[in-house]
């Protein structure tokens, strides 16, 4: 009996290990690159009184967090010339390490500070600079596997796409088209030529049996080969002041690709020799966050309000002027928005309507980061310099009944 006990008492912690976490977050945009958290055990209503489970500094930055093995990972900068890449305790907010390097706060008509999110892949942790200093850490330790200065001039607001991880290739916004290192070594596989790069993620994509990705450059957006870096197709896109930020969204050979500035959004169909436009209009004028797609439309911010669009048509359904400016991602049908004054909102996922579920006033200062749930919890920043608590973690687990039951 003893020995069975013993048995289901490793199981359960097995069972209760993998259950925590099953809905990591390990890099930009989340596990699938699309906004979308796998999470459903959470309560969408718990703003309604708000369960903040720690808070911390972390400097000043508009990069987001991501969540991998019961850890979370953040970047900031702390003195106007020293970033750091932070590893947290992911429910308890205690550090784990620290590593600080030379780097410029460089506060361009903003507040400055880091852009491009950690990504977290099999134990180890890859950033960027906005000048462009690669690093890849031990996720556990902190300790340095490799380090390199990419020698690519940097967009007039510095590098902010983050490190995407395919097969053995890490892959970067920046030059021309993108570069690829080796992602155990640093050793550069391919690269394009030395042109100012946009600020969007790469986004992987598979078209005849290849894998690509699609790249907002700074006047276009392509379609790239991810282990040669060959173009496979451009598209002209050309914004002011060469801000292509958010991410492209590609489904079923089709391509959704939006910008602020008065710009606006399209779909593209890339099934042909050459991209072909579907439709396009300025029902969605993205400066920084990019939408989520859920169900045949698309939920994002038309420059100060957040719009529902259809997929097919680019017909507006609804707006809502209430989070303003703003960033979002998506978990269960359900919408979590961070507005840029720091309230953070819950709404349905639908075309028939704003519906806000929730909402609570959780930070004070200017938001720009995409809000990140992963296992029961929401993790939000704001950018502002010189303020105790501008990292939060927010618990939205969902009430139970702890009472053993044998």
């Amino acid at each position: 009996m003893k020995q069975y006990k013993a048995v289901i008492g490793l199981l359960l912690v097995a069972c209760i290990s993998f259950s925590s976490f099953a809905a990591d977050w390990p890099q930009w945009r989340g596990p699938d690159y699309n906004g979308i958290s796998t999470e459903t055990d959470w309560d969408p209503e718990s703003l309604k009184n708000p369960d903040i489970a720690w808070k911390i500094e972390i400097g000043t930055g508009f990069s987001a967090i991501s969540v991998a093995d019961g850890k979370a990972y953040a970047m900031g900068n702390i003195d106007k010339k020293t970033d750091v890449v932070y590893c947290f305790d992911a429910l308890t907010g205690d550090e784990k390490w620290r590593h600080e390097y030379p780097e410029p706060l460089d506060p361009k008509w903003y507040d400055g500070g880091s852009s491009a999110t950690p990504t977290i892949h099999e134990g180890k942790v890859y950033t960027l600079s906005k000048q462009g200093v690669a690093f890849c850490f031990d996720a556990q330790t902190g300790d340095i596997l490799w380090e390199k200065k990419l020698d690519f001039k940097p967009p007039t607001w510095g590098f902010s796409g983050s490190a995407l991880i395919l097969d053995d290739l890490v892959i970067y916004n920046v030059g021309a088209a993108g570069l690829a290192l080796n992602k155990a070594s640093g050793d550069v596989v391919w690269k394009s030529d030395n042109d100012v790069s946009g600020y969007a993620t790469p986004v992987p994509y598979e078209q005849d049996g290849k894998t690509y990705i699609c790249l907002f450059a700074k006047d276009t957006v392509m379609g790239v080969e991810a282990q040669t870096g060959k173009i496979s197709w451009s598209y002209p896109w050309k914004t002011n002041h060469d801000v292509n930020a958010a991410d492209p969204i590609v489904v079923d050979n089709k391509v959704f690709i939006t910008s602020g500035y008065g710009h606006g959004c399209a779909l593209l169909d890339i099934s042909g020799a050459e991209p072909a436009l579907i439709w396009d209009n300025k029902n969605m004028r993205s400066q920084m966050s990019g939408p989520v797609l859920i169900d045949g439309f698309l939920y994002g911010f038309d420059d100060n309000q957040l719009v529902c669009l259809d997929w097919k048509t680019g017909e507006q359904k609804w707006t809502e002027k209430s989070p303003r400016k703003g960033c979002l991602s998506a978990a269960d049908d359900k919408l979590i928005v961070i507005g840029e004054k720091g309230k953070l909102f819950i709404v349905q996922a639908t075309p028939e309507g704003y519906q806000e579920l929730s909402s609570a006033q959780v930070l004070e200062h200017l938001c720009w980061a995409m809000p990140v749930l992963a296992n029961g919890h929401i993790y939000i920043r704001d950018a502002k310099k010189n303020t105790p608590n501008n990292l939060i973690c927010v618990n939205v687990q969902k009430k139970k009944n702890t009472k053993a039951q044998l």
